[in-house]
């Protein structure tokens, strides 16, 4: 690469897709830089969104002693009076950790971190504001854009940051709430929600469509419904919510039906918006789609060639797992390196309470599609593993051809569930059938052994039919 520039290949932020682009790009011995705003290293993944809201869960999770209430009595508790102080504690804990981590990975690869917010000055070009009213321009003769998103907030909502407040604001609350309206059922809405719920505040969900979370198992989506509604979550489905009015001892929400939900605190959840528009795009030739996201090719390539943009500024999925190979593989395509396309085959992960995660179609996808399937299912409740820590809702459901015994999706609800649906990933990315579950020795007393109890349920179920036709 040419030394007429700084760097070779220069970052726009530290998230997932950044960071693991900067470090892909100095393996191939660049030389890189990464553009990051002071005390955002890690980007909002670390800061503010995903790594403090799972770390939150743990620590709901923990402190509430819900996971043990099966075995020990509903009555059951870790700490009887749980403050923001006990779930800041662990969430200020990991994200000082984890930002050491990144602070170490980049400079053990060598990687320049420039402090500062970063704008486009030309399109090889960047002036960096180090927050203090000094400017520097850089150049790179490749720059990946990773820069992520914000909370979207609809102008007619006057947040405060302490009443009526957006995901971003959820670990700055001063206290844990009696009452809450959460404004919107996406993944974010609903991971709080259970998560509030478990402390005990009094939850009100509004979503404007019929269900939450409708890319999922309709089947999980109603256990989870259940498990909730008997935490006293409200739901409100088919509602809008018109308008907030703030209030010294909380807010109401007008919903636009005419009901009137009144809480101490409102979050909106409401999607994010990305931040392209404030990058000032326009001066490398480039342009935001209206919710500040940028358009890419199948190798992360803007229209501007050397431009790359990466992560949940490309939009969906906007996963911090997905993320990150997206921003390996624009360093390698930047940089002239091969590389094999990213799998198809991704799994989801709902870190609601209990937890949700699929990977391959659903029960509803491959009925539009006529695909014909069995379903093969295994209950916590059943298994030895699911007695000994108190879980006996959990599930993992498997949809199985019955023409090939492949699997075409794979569902889990409950404990582990982000963990244990790697084992179905794996099978079906190999190509596996069911044959190898059915086959296959598990540890025992393991979650991962309801593998081969569904494995022989839809195995079972097959053969039934089987019987019958002949």
């Amino acid at each position: 690469m040419s030394s007429v520039y700084d760097f070779d290949v220069l970052v726009l932020g530290s998230g997932p897709s950044g960071q693991k682009a900067a470090i892909a790009a100095a393996k191939l011995d660049r030389r890189v830089a990464i553009v990051e705003r002071r005390n955002m290293i890690g980007g909002v993944c670390i800061n503010t969104g995903t790594i403090p809201s799972k770390t939150l869960r743990e620590a709901v999770v923990y402190l509430t002693g819900l996971s043990q209430r099966e075995v020990y009595g509903r009555d059951y508790r870790v700490k009887d009076d749980i403050t923001v102080a006990d779930l800041s504690a662990r969430t200020s804990h990991v994200i000082g950790r984890e930002v050491e981590v990144i602070r170490s990975q980049l400079q053990r690869n060598r990687v320049r971190l420039l402090v500062g917010t970063g704008r486009f000055f030309d399109e090889h070009t960047v002036s960096v504001d180090d927050d203090g009213g000094r400017e520097t321009k850089v150049t790179a003769e490749k720059i990946i854009v990773a820069v992520g998103t914000k909370p979207a907030r609809p102008d007619t909502v006057d947040f405060d940051d302490r009443t009526i407040i957006d995901s971003d604001g959820i670990i700055n609350l001063e206290h844990v709430p009696n009452s809450m309206i959460v404004v919107g059922a996406g993944v974010i809405g609903i991971e709080y929600a259970s998560m509030f719920a478990a402390l005990g505040t009094k939850v009100t969900v509004v979503e404007r469509r019929d269900r939450m979370l409708e890319f999922c198992d309709l089947e999980i989506i109603e256990s989870l419904k259940y498990h909730l509604r008997d935490l006293a979550v409200t739901f409100r489905f088919g509602e809008t919510v018109a308008s907030v009015e703030r209030h010294p001892r909380g807010a109401i929400a007008m919903l636009e039906s005419g009901k009137r939900i009144g809480a101490d605190t409102v979050v909106f959840s409401a999607g994010r918006q990305g931040l392209g528009s404030e990058i000032n795009l326009e001066s490398a030739g480039l342009a935001a789609d209206p919710r500040g996201r940028i358009e890419v090719n199948e190798n992360y390539q803007t229209s501007v060639d050397h431009i790359y943009a990466v992560g949940d500024i490309i939009g969906f999925p906007a996963l911090a797992s997905t993320s990150m190979e997206q921003g390996r593989l624009a360093a390698h395509h930047a940089c002239g390196e091969p590389a094999r396309d990213m799998q198809k085959l991704q799994p989801i992960g709902i870190y609601t309470i209990p937890e949700i995660s699929f990977v391959g179609r659903t029960e509803d996808e491959l009925t539009e599609a006529r695909i014909p399937f069995e379903v093969g299912i295994a209950r916590y409740r059943e298994l030895a593993r699911g007695q000994i820590i108190g879980d006996s809702y959990g599930m993992l459901k498997l949809l199985v051809s019955p023409d090939d015994g492949k699997l075409l999706g794979v569902h889990v609800f409950g404990t582990g569930a982000t963990e244990l649906v790697h084992i179905g990933q794996t099978v079906m990315g190999c190509n596996g059938t069911v044959d190898y579950l059915v086959d296959a020795v598990f540890n025992y007393p393991t979650l991962a052994e309801s593998y081969k109890v569904a494995a022989l349920d839809a195995m079972n179920k097959t053969r039934h039919i089987h019987r019958i036709a002949t």
